[in-house]
């Protein structure tokens, strides 16, 4: 039997509990009571693993490319630079963001992988991930051989599940969803990311033209192209460019939506209906993406983005609070990927996923709230443990001398991609 105990346990299915020990056997919890083990952690507090509803590990050193370019010139830049990586370096770059991910409390992630390195990496390092391999075909065939392709690398592992990631209505048809969708492993796409996505689909035209990665328009907007395969079994990243009668159909379909308000930010692409959306009753979980296009997997800015865009939108105080905005980046983002029987709250039979943060000379301590506490004053810096599975897999205090090779070789790879001399 293993244990920690903190100042506080957030458990995420009930009230806050002061001076609280989270107690664990064979990777299960078994108790998150009052108490106080023998490893405890002083004006801390210990709360779920962060469930990170929409990465790309394989992104972690790409901060800054194309930053400030239209969209479809951003994406252009990626592509490119893209190329001048081998398998090698795309695994490097993925155990960094790995490795960030654990930094900022990060347990579980749902990652679109372009080369399939996030399930290496995610299994080298203990990291329980989901990862949807990438596929871009108009022609169902095609998508085929790039997956079987891509599949053949990688192995699932108890922590790493295979899934399929058709990238976008815009660079991938109907007949290919379906394709995707018709295997019977976790699906997810990008949807409605931009209005370049629509305009694109709509009359061909816009800032996507010329990216050689299209299918051919549809002569709808990005959620009407995929009406007849919108469903739960569809994770959708961003839906930013959307109506009010496209929010009410995700909701009627069921449809799990990622949420990630920097990069929507960041890009240009807006701001998503975030208020609109969980009124309607959609399942919503907080994603980070990466960084090709936010400056971090930081779950903490995340959610604080989350929180100031709602409010911002909607001109309303009460838009989203900092408890809401913990759920979403918890226990909302585990419904979201189905995994919410196993994470994303602590609670009895479910795994030990779980992070500790101090609150220790946070402007937020002495705690009125706990939950505003951590989302408004916390930060990388303060997670002082990442628990996956009953396995410490971070602790501060070893952070330099456990990753020290992980950054250097991915810095090489972001160097490669630079064209700059080693």
């Amino acid at each position: 039997m293993t244990e920690v105990s903190a100042d506080w346990v957030l458990p995420g299915d009930g009230p806050p509990i002061e001076c609280g020990r989270v107690r664990w056997e064979g990777g299960r919890i078994v108790a998150v009571e009052a108490g106080r083990a023998e490893r405890h952690y002083a004006d801390s507090v210990i709360l779920p693993g962060f469930v990170n509803a929409h990465s790309h590990l394989e992104y972690a050193v790409y901060a800054g490319f194309g930053d400030g370019a239209p969209f479809g010139q951003w994406l252009r830049t990626h592509v490119e630079r893209k190329r001048r990586l081998e398998p090698d370096d795309m695994v490097a770059i993925a155990r960094c963001g790995v490795a960030d991910s654990f930094r900022t409390g990060i347990t579980a992630t749902a990652d679109y992988s372009f080369s399939g390195a996030a399930a290496v990496a995610a299994a080298e390092l203990g990291l329980r991930a989901t990862v949807y391999l990438e596929v871009f075909a108009d022609d169902p065939e095609d998508a085929r051989r790039a997956f079987e392709e891509k599949r053949a690398l990688v192995e699932e592992t108890p922590l790493v599940r295979i899934g399929v990631s058709p990238h976008a209505p815009y660079t991938c048809s109907l007949e290919t969803y379906k394709w995707c969708l018709s295997l019977g492993i976790p699906v997810g796409t990008h949807l409605a990311e931009s209005a370049a996505e629509n305009e694109w689909l709509e009359h061909g035209t816009g800032v996507l033209e010329g990216i050689p990665i299209l299918v051919p328009p549809t002569g709808k907007r990005a959620v009407a192209s995929l009406e007849e395969v919108l469903g739960p079994d569809l994770l959708c990243a961003h839906c930013v460019d959307v109506t009010a009668g496209e929010i009410e159909l995700l909701s009627e379909r069921g449809v799990p939506i990622a949420h990630c308000p920097r990069s929507n930010a960041l890009l240009g692409c807006g701001v998503a209906p975030l208020a609109a959306m969980r009124a309607a009753g959609s399942v919503i979980g907080l994603g980070t993406d990466s960084p090709a296009s936010t400056p971090s997997f930081d779950v903490f800015e995340e959610m604080r983005a989350a929180v100031q865009a709602a409010r911002a939108l909607e001109r309303r105080p009460d838009a989203l609070s900092a408890a809401d905005a913990l759920r979403l980046a918890t226990s909302g983002a585990a419904r979201a990927l189905r995994i919410d029987d196993r994470v994303g709250t602590l609670t009895p039979g479910k795994r030990a996923d779980l992070a500790v943060v101090s609150l220790a000379g946070s402007l937020y301590h002495p705690v009125e709230d706990l939950a505003a506490a951590v989302v408004f004053g916390g930060s990388p810096e303060r997670v002082l443990e990442t628990i996956v599975d009953g396995d410490t897999r971070y602790r501060k205090e070893n952070e330099e001398q456990q990753w020290r090779e992980v950054r250097s070789t991915a810095s090489a790879a972001r160097r490669k991609m630079l064209a700059l001399r080693p």
